[in-house]
């Protein structure tokens, strides 16, 4: 999956947010000083090409809607950075992430124990 920029990935996570919505509407969800409409609609539109957003008629201009889901956007970013910085090593990525926040014994050993949990959760389904 190809990864976005900043802007796309931005308008995404308003379009996953509103489910769909008409540029102005997505304009909104920015904080002051909000980009200009043409802009937003710049960027829906190249998200369209590359295949992120479709759109419908709606009135007398289209509503956008995501065609790829957050979870699954999420999980490839993820995995790629996996690969690409840590080797395709989750040990490694975790304790990176692990010294970098400074987590205490106590929170590791809960962070642990709600992936065991959540592990087992997903194998009963």
């Amino acid at each position: 999956m190809m990864q976005l920029t900043k802007a796309e990935e931005q308008v995404m996570q308003y379009l996953w947010k509103l489910g769909e919505a008409p540029v102005q509407e997505v304009r909104e969800c920015f904080e002051d000083p909000k980009p200009s409409r043409t802009t937003v609609s710049t960027i829906i539109r190249i998200l369209e090409s590359k295949g992120f957003v479709d759109h419908k008629a709606s009135g007398r201009g289209f509503t956008y809607y995501p065609l790829i889901a957050k979870a699954d956007y999420s999980k490839d970013q993820l995995f790629g950075m996996l690969k690409d910085y840590f080797n395709n090593s989750f040990s490694s990525m975790t304790s990176f992430f692990a010294k970098e926040s400074n987590l205490s014994v106590q929170e590791m050993e809960a962070l642990l124990e709600e992936v065991k949990r959540e592990i087992k959760e997903s194998q009963t389904k």
